[in-house]
């Protein structure tokens, strides 16, 4: 069993008079928050809420940049160039460094949202474009993404740090892709569920597919959507089987 893990989750993504989870316990309870930076989801308000929290909790503070898609949660493909996402990469980082700064911390990571994360995986022209963004912004913010994928292997090309992560309220397919939304087995809501997820991950490193087949994804983090029905719960339940078990929940960043 690893000795320590990190335990995230996608927070911050409230916005105007829409408000989505409850951060301030998620961030009790995590060790990195992926927060919302405007265009999925998020707004400059919340961006300051969430990096005050960081700094009260310990909290690793990572940027969670998406498609320009509040419609969409960030959750739809969109036909966006590599040179798009490079860019609008950059106005998003920006913007949560700058509020975070504010507060007293600095974003300590990159995270792709939603439909871009997925993107990301196995598209090596926007992999590029991003890792390539984040180096030159700044080369020491490691990036948390797939296991073994495009974006893994862009991130080593551009000098960043990588960071290895698994879902555990996610399925998962053979070719360690997310089962889709809205199919049978995509979300886990069950807090019993997850944290015997997060032991087998903590424990062996890998999960066991839709099929019934073996994903190995040697993570260094362990996500929990803020957004999901029952997030907290899930949430105090993963962290307290890990703690059980002797695994200390840490950041990587």
């Amino acid at each position: 069993m690893t000795p320590g893990i990190d335990l995230n989750s996608d927070l911050g993504e409230s916005f105007g008079a829409w408000r989505v989870g409850d951060d301030e316990a998620m961030f009790a309870i995590v060790s990195s928050a992926n927060v919302a930076c405007g265009y999925h989801a998020g707004d400059a308000l919340t961006m300051a809420e969430s990096a005050g929290r960081a700094v009260r909790h310990g909290v690793a503070l990572g940027a969670h940049p998406g498609y320009r898609d509040l419609v969409g949660f960030g959750r739809r493909a969109l036909d966006t160039s590599p040179a798009e996402i490079a860019a609008e990469l950059l106005v998003q980082l920006g913007a949560l460094d700058g509020v975070a700064r504010g507060a007293g911390t600095r974003v300590r990571y990159v995270k792709a949202h939603g439909a871009l994360y997925h993107r990301l995986s196995a598209d090596e022209r926007a992999a590029h474009a991003f890792a390539e963004a984040v180096a030159r912004y700044d080369p020491t913010l490691p990036v948390l993404g797939p296991p073994y994928s495009r974006l893994e292997r862009a991130a080593d090309a551009a000098g960043l740090r990588f960071a290895r992560e698994a879902f555990v309220d996610r399925g998962y397919v053979a070719d360690g892709s997310l089962v889709p939304r809205g199919e049978p087995g995509a979300v886990v809501d069950d807090p019993a569920a997850a944290a015997d997820r997060a032991l087998e991950l903590a424990e062996t490193g890998g999960l066991t597919a839709d099929d019934g087949s073996r994903v190995e994804l040697s993570p260094d983090s362990l996500c929990l959507h803020g957004d999901t029905p029952g997030a907290v719960a899930m949430a105090r339940a993963v962290r307290d089987a890990l703690q059980g078990a002797g695994v200390e929940i840490r950041s990587f960043a």
